[in-house]
């Protein structure tokens, strides 16, 4: 056995002449543990929300989505859609033609984004799975119907089951227009909503869904394209397929994946975390001082053995490795309570939803969503330890001085 290691283990749960010492270490234990527990859970609990987030934003967007990479619509008419197709892993294309539209009901008016889809739309995305009210049925017969996000029906006071107020849509017609009447101006079509999403509030006030068809009948388009959407298999490789649909498509066009459509929100969600973890790592910084205060009593109260030690030829290296090894006996003690008391939480919160969420009104969660992270576990681990490391690094320096003397 290493002898600093076999004394620092004696040293650490013999029983001390100096009471103080004993609840300086065990309060070093304590405050490593608790620091440690709760870095471990508030970084699961930001995993579980990470998680709900982009599975709302995954119900919405594709798993790929090709744009032009200048210009706003394309001819889907002379884009490779058949050789993508045939791209191993790429399981449905679907054209998309987005615009912006005045939707109005009864005395009340929104701005939107219409969207118009084809039928593959549901297969390529989640969204059928996040209808509020009603069905996902874009077409009833020879009808065109929407399918409005649940603040789009709140901002037009509208309920799908009015059958005597339908929706009016409004689109700008193409080219210069000269008239005096300014209804003239638009485009206009009226239809009812078989449904109602919900996704994300960004989504719901600002999107209404349509069949393709009538967007390229308002905006006066035959086979125009804003994007196409893919829907790719699980199990395939997707920064693979990106590169090959890229090279397909050419220069012209830009092919992003899901994490590539939301960049932005996924930066600032690492940042919180990351900012999170530096401050509670800052918290466990002040918890390591009990850790020096411990060891330089310790190194006070073993002043006799040091000395009989370095007598008996022990080196200075190998005393300083003695109370070194304590220390990293604390830190490390702490950190493996911490880890599995915050594991241990986080795991039963994510089977029994033990901390309700303390929302206003409706929400889609009832109680802090929770997602384990072994990289987590393994990232506090390391950070635990290597500030243990520094906080046993002080004392230790002492030693020298207290030989002898």
């Amino acid at each position: 056995m290493n002898f600093p290691f076999y004394i620092a283990r004696r040293y650490l749960f013999a029983k001390k002449s100096q009471t103080a010492v004993n609840v300086l270490s065990i309060v070093a234990v304590v405050g490593v543990s608790v620091g440690t527990m709760a870095l471990v859970i508030v970084l699961s609990v930001f995993n579980g929300f990470e998680k709900l987030i982009l599975s709302l934003f995954n119900s919405f967007n594709p798993d790929m989505e090709i744009r032009l990479a200048e210009g706003k619509t394309f001819d889907f008419n002379e884009f490779p859609a058949e050789k993508i197709k045939q791209i191993p892993g790429v399981l449905y294309l679907g054209e998309v033609f987005e615009e912006t539209a005045l939707i109005t009901h009864k005395d009340k008016q929104h701005i939107v984004t219409l969207r118009g889809v084809d039928d593959n739309y549901r297969h390529i995305t989640g969204l059928d799975t996040m209808i509020w009210q009603g069905d996902y049925e874009l077409q009833s017969g020879d009808m065109d119907n929407l399918i409005i996000g649940q603040g789009v029906s709140v901002m037009l006071n509208a309920s799908i089951h009015d059958y005597l107020n339908p929706f009016h849509i409004y689109i700008p017609r193409r080219g210069r227009v000269t008239t005096i009447h300014p209804a003239q101006a638009f485009n206009a079509s009226t239809h009812f909503a078989s449904g109602v999403f919900s996704v994300q509030s960004e989504f719901d006030t600002e999107y209404v869904i349509a069949p393709i068809s009538l967007l390229r009948y308002l905006t006066e388009y035959d086979r125009q394209v804003t994007s196409v959407m893919l829907s790719v298999d699980p199990n395939a490789n997707i920064r693979q397929i990106q590169r090959q649909i890229a090279e397909i498509a050419g220069d012209d066009y830009i092919v992003r994946n899901r994490l590539q459509q939301e960049e932005f929100l996924y930066k600032i969600m690492r940042q919180e975390k990351w900012a999170i973890f530096f401050i509670l790592s800052f918290i466990l910084v002040i918890a390591a001082f009990n850790i020096t205060g411990s060891l330089t009593m310790l190194v006070l109260e073993k002043r006799k053995d040091i000395n009989i030690l370095w007598s008996m030829g022990c080196s200075v290296k190998t005393l300083k490795n003695i109370f070194l090894h304590q220390g990293m006996l604390i830190g490390l003690g702490g950190a493996a309570i911490g880890i599995f008391l915050g594991g241990l939480i986080s795991w039963l919160q994510m089977q029994f939803s033990l901390v309700g969420l303390q929302a206003q009104g409706t929400f889609i969660l009832d109680s802090y969503p929770v997602q384990i992270n072994a990289w987590d576990f393994v990232l506090v681990f390391l950070t635990v330890s290597l500030i243990g490391i520094l906080a046993s690094w002080i004392p230790v320096q002492k030693i020298k001085s207290f030989l002898l003397s």
